[in-house]
C-alpha cells in the first residue's frame, strides 16, 4: 500500500484516531468520517487524479479515521467483501456499519428477528477489531411505541462472537423526543443518532456510553462544508462528548442521565461522519474537523 497525502489546502499531517488523556475522557476516542467510500464527485473534490476506483477505500481510510458503510442498509454484504474492506484499511481505522432496511422499514419491529439475525450472519466478523457501531435507521413514518421498541431491542445481540457490540438508533419521528424514549433506550445502552439537520429530529440527549453524530447541513459553496467557526465549535462538542459532558447550545428531549453520587462524568467515545447535504463537501469537513481536534489536543498538551 502506499502512503498519500492530503489534498492541497488542507493540513499534510496524517491523522489517526485521536484520544485525550484529560480527565474524564481518559483512552476515549473521538474518530471522525463520512458516509461510504464511493460517490462520482469525490472524483473531483477529493480523489487524487488518476486513482483508480479499487483503490479509493485505501485512500479514503487514510484521510479520515472511520467510514459509515451505508450500502448494507439497501442490500446485505458478503463475507469476502467485509474482508476486502478490513484489509484495504489502516490497523486502527474503524467501520461503522449501517443495518439492513428489511430489519428496520417494517410495520412490526418486533417481528424483525429473522432479517436482524440474517443481517448480523452476513460476514460482520471479518471486519474484526474494525467493526464499530452498528446504525439501524427506522423510517420517518415510525413513530414511538414503547412496546414495540422494547421488543425490537431485546432482538438486537449484546455480542458478536465474543466481541461486545455497540448499537445506535436513528430515529426520524418526533415521537421519540421523549422522556419514555430515553429511559428505554438508556436501560438498554442503545445509543441514538444526533444530527444537526432539521429534517429529522435534532436531539442531542446520551443514551448509551458513545456518541454517534451525523451531521447533514454541508454547504457546496464552502469549500470545507461547514464554517471555520462551525468547525471549530464541532471540535468542542466532540471534546465535551469525550469527556463525559453534553455541550450547551445543542437540543435536548429530557433531562440527562443521573449520575450515581460521588462518580465523576465517565468518558465517551465518540463517532461524527459528515453525510449528505452537499455531500461532495464531506471529505473536506471531515478532514478539517480532525486538523482542529488535532490542534487543539496539541495546545493541551503544550
Amino acid at each position: 500500500m502506499i502512503e498519500f497525502y492530503r489534498p492541497v489546502g488542507l493540513a499534510v499531517k496524517r491523522y489517526l484516531t485521536l484520544s485525550s488523556k484529560q480527565g474524564g475522557g481518559m483512552g476515549k476516542q473521538i474518530r471522525v468520517g463520512i458516509g461510504g467510500w464511493d460517490f462520482a464527485p469525490w472524483r473531483e473534490t477529493f480523489y487524487p487524479a488518476g486513482l483508480a476506483q479499487k483503490r479509493a477505500l485505501e485512500y479514503a481510510s487514510r484521510q479520515v479515521t472511520s467510514i459509515e458503510i451505508n450500502g448494507t442498509y439497501y442490500r446485505n454484504a458478503k463475507p469476502e467483501h467485509y474482508a476486502n474492506w478490513a484489509a484495504q484499511t489502516p490497523d486502527d481505522f474503524v467501520f461503522a456499519v449501517k443495518a439492513s432496511r428489511y430489519c428496520t422499514n417494517r410495520k412490526a419491529l418486533g417481528e424483525a428477528g429473522e432479517s436482524v439475525e440474517r443481517f448480523m450472519d452476513s460476514g460482520l466478523t471479518e471486519l474484526g477489531g474494525k467493526l464499530g457501531p452498528i446504525l439501524w435507521q427506522l423510517a420517518p413514518t415510525k413513530r414511538f411505541d414503547p412496546d414495540e421498541l422494547e421488543a425490537f431491542f431485546q432482538l438486537l445481540p449484546a455480542k458478536l462472537g465474543t466481541r461486545k457490540l455497540r448499537h445506535v438508533l436513528d430515529t426520524r419521528h418526533e415521537s421519540f423526543m421523549c422522556e419514555d424514549y430515553l429511559k428505554l433506550a438508556r436501560r438498554h445502552k442503545i445509543a441514538t443518532v444526533y444530527t444537526d439537520s432539521d429534517k429529522y429530529p435534532s436531539y442531542a440527549d446520551l443514551t448509551a456510553d458513545f456518541v454517534y453524530a451525523r451531521l447533514m447541513c454541508a454547504q457546496a459553496d464552502i469549500a470545507t462544508g461547514y464554517s471555520e467557526a462551525d468547525l471549530k465549535q464541532w471540535a468542542a462538542r466532540a471534546a465535551q462528548w469525550q469527556a463525559g459532558g453534553q455541550p450547551a447550545g445543542l437540543p435536548y428531549a429530557g433531562p440527562p442521565a443521573a449520575a450515581k453520587a460521588g462518580t465523576k462524568a465517565a468518558g465517551r467515545d465518540v463517532f461524527a461522519y459528515f453525510i449528505n447535504g452537499a455531500k461532495e463537501r464531506a471529505p473536506a469537513a471531515a478532514m478539517r474537523l480532525l486538523a482542529e481536534l488535532s490542534s487543539a489536543s496539541n495546545a493541551v498538551r503544550d
